[in-house]
Parts: C-alpha cells; structure tokens; sequence
C-alpha cells in the first residue's frame, strides 16, 4: 500500500506531525534508542560470531608456524618447502629468537618470541598493524597488541634482558597476529644480533595447506614438511586450531549476554513504538472521524495516520543508525584486543537490517489502531474521539477514594484504569526497564567476581622466585637467564629462611608448576603443586574442598568433563617422572589450559621443588618496599621478589561491563520515553477536567501530585514484577555463559544481590515512572485554569 502523500493527504500528515510535538519527538527519540542498541549489540554479536575465522581469512593466518635449524637446513631448502603437495601459500624464512625482557622500571616481562621481519605484509601472516609504523633499523621493535600497558606504549623502551650491557629495544609500533606467530618483531638483523648460544637462532617459516581443518591433516602436513628437509632440521611447529579454539572459547559466552539484552530490546522497541504510534491514532479519533465528514475516504486516513507514525520514526532511525555506529565503534576496538581478531567494524548490513526491521516494526505497530479508526463511521468516530468510554475506571475512583489519602492522589491513582491498554503498555515498558536494570546490577558484580577469581595467585602481595628472575623454569629445576649459562634454581630452604626472617611477613605458601600427564588423557596436562597453607591462593570452589592434606587433588571442570570423573574418583598422575593416585576433592573456578589444568600438594611428588614463593605482608608495610629488602637478600642465592600490582578487570570483562551499563541506560530511557508519551496523551484528555479542578481551587502541587500518582501505581507494580523478572533472568544467562566457556559457576558469581539492592532496584521501577511523568506533570501544572476549560 503506497502512501500517496501529495495533495490534501500531505497537507494533513504534516499538520499531524507539526501539531503533536511532543508524540512526533518521543517516536523519533525512541526509535532512535531502540535503532542504536540494535546496531550495538548485533554488531557484537556478529563480531563475537567466529572471530577468530574472520580474523584469521584476513589476515591469511598460518595453519602451521614451523621453527627450523638454520645449521641444518638452507634459505634455499626453507623456501623450497613452500612449493610442496598441499602448500598452498609460504612466508619466510625468517629469523627468530627468545628474549626476557625488562621494562624501564626494571620489571621482568615474561620469555618472548622475537622474530625479524623487513615488512608486515605477506602471503602468509598479514599482519595488522594497530599503532605506530614497522621497524626501519635496529634497536626498534614491534610488539604484539596485546601486549600494551601502562609502562608498554609508543617510545618505551625494553632491555633485551636483564644482562649488563643487554641492546635497548625502544618500541615503535603494535601489531596483531591472529595466528600468534610472534610476541616482538625487528628487523632481521637485529634478531640474529640477540640470538646467542642461550637462546639460539631458528628459522621460522609460515604455511597454508588445502587440508588444515583437522590435527590429523595438519600432522600429516608437518610430516611432509620434515621429509623435505635434512634429518633433524625441522624443531618443532605450533598448530593454528590450539589458537582458535582459545579464541572461540573466548567469545562464546558474550552471546548468551547479547542475545538476552538483544530480545529485551526488541520487546522494549515494540511495546514503547507500539503504545506510542497506538495512542498517537488513538487519540486523533474525533479528527479522523472530522477527516471523514469532510470527504476523505477510509484509505486515505489510514495512510495519513501510518505516514504521521512513519516520518518521525524514520528521522529517529537515522540518527539511531549513525548513534549506534558511533558507540559501537570503542567497544569493538576492545573486542579486537579481547579476542585477538583483525580490525573490526560494524557490519554494512546490520546497518540495513536494522532500520528495515524497525520501519516495518513501526509501520504494524500503526496500521493496527489506523485500520481500527479507518473502519468507524464518522458518527462513531467523532463521538469517540471526545472522551474516554463513559463509566470506564468508576470502580477504580470509588475505591480510591476510601483510600486515607489527599483526593488528588486518590484521583491520580485511579486515572490509569480509564485507558487499560494504554496501561498496560506502560506498565509493560516500566517492567522491562527495570528487567533491564536488575539484570544489568547482577551481571557488573558476577563479572567483577570472575575478575577477582580469575587468578588467585595475582593477590599475593609478593611473589619471589626461586631463580635469576621472574620467567618459566627452565627443564630439570633451572632457569634460563638472559646473557649467562643457565643458572641453577635457588635452595627453595634458603628461599624460605629468607622469607621468614624479613621483616613484614605475615604468611606465606610455595609452588611449582609443569606439564604432567594423566592416564586417560592425551597429551600432556599442566600441574600446580603447593607446600604450605595454600588457602590464600585457593580457587573459589565449585564443589568440594580445596586442597588440606596429601593425596589430593582439586580440577576445573573441564577435566571432569573431559575424562568423565567426578568428585571422589581417582585419577593417576604423573609429574616429572614420578606417579602417584590421587582423590579428587574439588572442582574449582579455574577456565586455564580449558579447565583441564590440576592442582595437587608437592608432598606427593618428593622430587618436585617449590620454584615460588606467595607471601602476604603485615598490614601497614609497602609491598614494594618489603619487595625491594628481600630481592637484595634473595638475588645472590639465584632468586629475586618483586611486589605485585593490584588484580584488575581484564578487557574482557571490561568489554561486558561497558556493554550492560550502554544497553541498560538505553532501554531504561526509551522505558521513560513510553511513560512519558502515555502521560502526555493522558494530560491532553483530561486538560478539561484539570482545569474544573483547578477553578475548585486545586493547587499547582495538587496538580503536579494528581499526575504523578497516576504513574506511582504502575512504577511499584512495574519493580514488583521486574526485579523478580530480572533476578531470574540473571540466575539464567549466567550459567550459561559458563557453560559456552567451558565451566560450572561457583556460588561467589551467582550469588551477587544483597537485599537492599533488591529493595533499591524495585524503587527503580517508581524512578522511572515518575521521571517519565515529570515533565507533564510541570506542564499540567503551569496550564492557566481558563484555558483549560476553554480546551475539548
């Protein structure tokens, strides 16, 4: 049905649309805030769809990253691998080394990969740089995106390690790599000057094969590769399918997230373009039925009153669409550091689907009630358009006004009962907004909880380590230093001697960690050992205990999962040669390694030696302080201490976080956009009957009472029913968020509302009916008594 505006038709459509100011901005406003949370979340949501594959296809991500001996085999033999059965595309070689590097405060970052390239462009690991330039000389380095921090930015610098006289590396640059090929990039040449007899030089070659979606093709794909190579020259190689697994498993539980405030939306843009549109041709009736004595035709004036509905929503689709571009664009620059993806935007055709989804929204939203008036005879609808069906809401007034209250409140509390479906609309969009809020409140606290029990280690105050400094151990109980032979860990006795005599300690636990091997499961597990009173490291439990004696061990629930145990089973372990049955007491909060990684006691394994040292200080002595007396006492024994920063969010949950504080404002607003547009047509009607009481002496405050009471109704049984709405809908979406992540929730995440919240967010409900109703309220207050009455 075209809209055919020309003529007298258009002549009506904008008077309609000029005369009703406040419904022509509250349509085109909530339009525009339904429009921009849509455009937000499922521009989410399709980044959160696979991103690592839409990464990785533009990026020309690598299926195997393979480390070579450059001693073993030639540039010429590397680049002659690319052209292999299956190769279909090769980067390299390129030179490659290790560093552990030292911030300019003199904190020790973790073993990086450096790798020398001339250019990021290639066939193969088209990396995408996010900041600064490439590297043009040497002492320049570029490092990967996620490393970026407070002391990590453009011009920092880096010590190649902690050796005197190690080069100094100033940053120039960020960079991404989906396939995580790298951790720091120089030029070529720089990369052979750090390699040394330590950390040896290896030639990394890059390759894309027509077979890679399985490990069983890409290990036939690396034996290939091995054959076409001298004996011996091929060291090791990293699978792409270990990254993506991580990275999907990353974004998996944010669509639980997004499609919950995703439907809540969709609902909120109905009902509130609903009752708008609705109440806006509902209460034109006495003008329709004059547009109808006057010759226009039943079409005609369903036409005129869509297209009146139609012209404000499209102008607020508009600026929705540009709004919701432009709130989307910060939070996706997170969601690419989160989940380690290439640029990221919002996608062209959420931008189409959006507004076509929201004009036919409002357009059915209108037809209904414009058919309805299109249908009456003119009699009817003239008679209808005066006033409210006559005796509708009589009950409601005689049992209010029982009620020991002033009779403008009385009056006001039973007005709403004259329109119920105008009501219930209201009572619908105050509901949800409040579903929104609760929701929202439970939500920022659960993910504050899974920051604080991500890892509990990183609440110590200090960490020592039984070595040269902080790094991995390095196979059979030493660490690799930077600069010198390796350097055998320090006696974790003389360690521990250390601890307890310095001044400040207040308690303390060691550990140790490696890869061990379960029976039952393939390939190798990671395994944390403890000696002490480990309860201050301890994961918040899911079930069971955490570990209080030997011959135990606590699991993430990924291990149940993956070999079918449960708590009291046994499982067989075996660290560092040595094997061991232990029970299974606990299933911790731990996501690590896929929930697969365990934890047990080092008395278990009497070979194993704690490496690290947790130790919590007494209160009122500095962390750094006491970090800095015991480093000097610790570094000649081969160890060293540094303080620890506090735990923060990390981006992830940072991402979540802005995410529910962005879509909860918005529906809550476009929730006080619904009241507000009801209230107004509600003042409209009864302009007459206001300005009879003000001429019986009603007051400004009375008449500012009479409409918000009108409203206070709706606001306590909106919270009564959103609040418990909200709360349910939180005990829902969490678990499975943890379930899409791999892991059951510990009571800590879901157990997060205090009572007083609950009572606070059911005042929600009030809040946003009465802000809603704030406005016309004042209006109504301030309308001359004299043109009130004048008023039909």
């Amino acid at each position: 049905m075209g809209l055919g505006l020309g003529g007298a038709l258009g002549r009506v459509v904008r008077s309609g649309v000029g005369r009703r100011r406040v419904q022509t901005v509250v349509i085109a406003i909530a339009t525009m805030m339904a429009v921009a949370s849509a455009v937000v979340a499922g521009s989410l949501i399709v980044a959160s769809n696979a991103p690592f594959d839409h990464a990785f296809a533009q990026q020309h991500g690598a299926h195997l990253t393979v480390q070579f001996d450059p001693g073993r085999a030639s540039t010429a033999q590397l680049a002659a691998t690319g052209e292999e059965t299956g190769v279909t595309a090769s980067a390299g070689p390129y030179p490659a080394t290790t560093i552990k590097p030292v911030d300019s405060r003199g904190g020790h970052l973790p073993t990086l990969t450096l790798v020398g390239r001339s250019d990021p462009r290639a066939d193969v690991d088209d990396l995408d740089l996010k900041s600064g330039r490439w590297t043009a000389k040497p002492g320049e380095i570029v490092l990967n995106s996620s490393l970026v921090g407070p002391d990590l930015g453009l011009g920092s610098t880096l010590q190649a390690s902690a050796a005197a006289g190690s080069p100094t590396l100033t940053i120039v640059g960020f960079a991404l790599s989906v396939s995580r090929t790298a951790d720091v990039w120089a030029t070529p040449a720089q990369a052979r000057a750090l390699a040394s007899k330590e950390t040896p030089l290896t030639s990394q070659m890059l390759y894309r094969f027509d077979s890679a979606g399985t490990e069983k093709q890409l290990t036939a794909d690396r034996k290939q590769l091995a054959a076409a190579v001298p004996s011996g020259a091929l060291l090791g190689s990293q699978s792409y399918l270990q990254t993506k697994r991580d990275a999907d498993q990353g974004a998996a539980p944010t669509i639980p997230f997004l499609v919950a405030f995703g439907v809540l939306g969709i609902v909120m843009s109905v009902i509130i373009v609903g009752s708008v549109t609705s109440g806006a041709v509902g209460s034109s009736l006495r003008r329709i039925g004059i547009l109808k004595a006057i010759g226009f035709t039943p079409r005609e004036v369903v036409r005129a009153y869509v297209a009146q509905a139609l012209i404000p929503a499209a102008v607020g689709i508009g600026f929705g669409v540009v709004l919701g571009n432009l709130l989307a664009v910060p939070l996706l620059d997170d969601t690419e550091q989160a989940y380690g993806t290439a640029t990221l935007g919002v996608t062209w055709w959420v931008d189409v689907v959006v507004p076509a989804a929201a004009l036919l929204v409002v357009g059915l939203a209108a037809l209904v009630p414009a058919l309805r008036a299109g249908r009456l005879s003119t009699v009817e609808a003239i008679a209808v358009g005066r006033a409210p069906r006559p005796g509708r809401g009589q009950w409601a007034h005689r049992v209010a006004g029982r009620l020991p209250l002033p009779r403008a409140v009385t009056y006001g509390l039973a007005s709403p009962f004259a329109h119920p479906v105008r009501t219930v609309a209201m009572l619908l969009a105050v509901a949800f907004g409040t579903v929104a809020a609760t929701f929202a409140v439970g939500l920022t606290a659960s993910l504050t909880a899974v920051g604080a029990a991500a890892d509990p280690e990183e609440s110590a105050a200090v960490t020592v380590f039984g070595g040269g400094g902080p790094g991995d151990a390095a196979p059979g109980g030493s660490q690799r230093v930077e600069g010198k032979s390796e350097a055998p860990a320090a006696a974790p006795a003389r360690i521990r001697a250390a601890i307890k005599a310095q001044e400040g300690t207040a308690s303390y636990y060691a550990m140790t960690r490696n890869d061990g091997a379960v029976a039952g499961v393939t390939g190798s597990v990671p395994v944390v050992l403890y000696q002490g009173d480990s309860r201050a490291g301890s994961y918040e439990m899911i079930s069971g205990h955490w570990l209080d004696g030997a011959g135990q061990v606590v699991v993430g629930s990924g291990f149940l999962e993956r070999t079918g145990t449960e708590l009291g089973d046994t499982v067989r372990v075996t660290y560092e040669g040595d094997t061991r049955t232990l029970r299974i007491v606990g299933e911790a909060f731990d996501t690590s390694d896929g929930g697969l990684q365990i934890h047990g006691n080092i008395a278990d394994f009497p070979a194993a030696q704690p490496r690290t040292f947790l130790v919590e200080v007494k209160p009122g002595v500095s962390p750094v302080e006491y970090a800095t007396k015991l480093a000097a006492v610790v570094q000649p024994l081969g160890g060293d201490a540094m303080a620890n920063a506090p735990s923060a969010n990390d981006n992830f949950i940072i991402i979540l976080e802005s995410m529910a504080a962005l879509l909860t404002l918005m529906l809550v607003s476009v929730a006080g956009l619904g009241v507000l547009n009801s209230v107004v047509l509600d003042t409209r009607e009864r302009v007459h009957d206001l300005g009879v009481c003000k001429a019986l002496g009603m007051s400004p405050r009375q008449t500012v009472s009479l409409v918000l009471a009108s409203v206070a109704g709706i606001g306590v049984l909106g919270g009564l029913i959103g609040v418990p709405a909200g709360f349910a809908l939180h005990g829902f979406v969490l678990p499975v968020m943890g379930h899409a992540a791999g892991t059951e929730l510990p009571p800590s995440i879901l157990d997060v509302y205090d009572p007083w919240q609950l009572l606070l967010l059911g005042l929600a409900g009030i809040a946003i009916a009465l802000l809603g109703a704030l406005l016309p309220a004042g209006w109504a207050a301030k309308v001359r008594t004299a043109t009130a009455l004048r008023t039909e």
